[in-house]
């Protein structure tokens, strides 16, 4: 039973990463979550920018396993999750976010429409779409994402929104 507040926030985050809905966070929900960005934005698998997406996926399973995969079975049950994550998060947001940087690198290239580093707000909606967020969520988190108002968003803008989506409250 998720008996605190930051555990229920925390525990509501699994369906983020489930994206298949199987109730197990493994390797095949990153994969998926990579296609359904190569899709979204027309970028092949076996270029440059898509196998970037894929071994940044496949780093941020690792990753997370190595957190959360307590009994080694190659998948995070939501227990698991919670059980990781509130532990790991609660004194280092931080260390999770560095975690995620490899795929949240590789999917803001692949967004990247003129390849200067940073996507532009819409860009970013597109992005979170393509990972599910509903369209308008998609779109006032990536609003919310550009912290200078430029239009843009950058890597470090996207790492420190992450590190806060699981510590912050809604």
């Amino acid at each position: 039973m998720v008996s605190t507040e930051y555990e229920r926030r925390i525990a509501a985050r699994f369906a983020t990463f489930d994206q298949d809905g199987n109730g197990y966070i493994d390797r095949e929900d990153f994969s998926a979550a990579a296609k359904a960005v190569l899709t979204e934005f027309g970028t092949p698998a076996r270029s440059e920018r898509g196998q970037a997406l894929y071994a940044g996926g496949e780093a941020f399973w690792q990753g997370m396993a190595g957190i959360a995969d307590r009994d080694g079975d190659q998948r995070i049950s939501r227990a698991e999750f919670v059980g990781g994550a509130v532990k790991r998060l609660r004194d280092n947001p931080e260390r999770f976010a560095e975690i995620a940087r490899p795929f949240l690198h590789a999917a803001l290239a692949v967004a990247d429409g003129d390849h200067d580093g940073r996507a532009t707000v819409e860009e970013t909606a597109r992005v979170l779409g393509a990972l599910g967020v509903p369209e308008d969520l998609a779109r006032s988190t990536a609003a919310s994402l550009d912290t200078d108002g430029d239009g843009r968003v950058e890597e470090s803008e996207i790492v420190a929104a992450f590190a806060r989506y699981f510590t912050v409250p809604e």
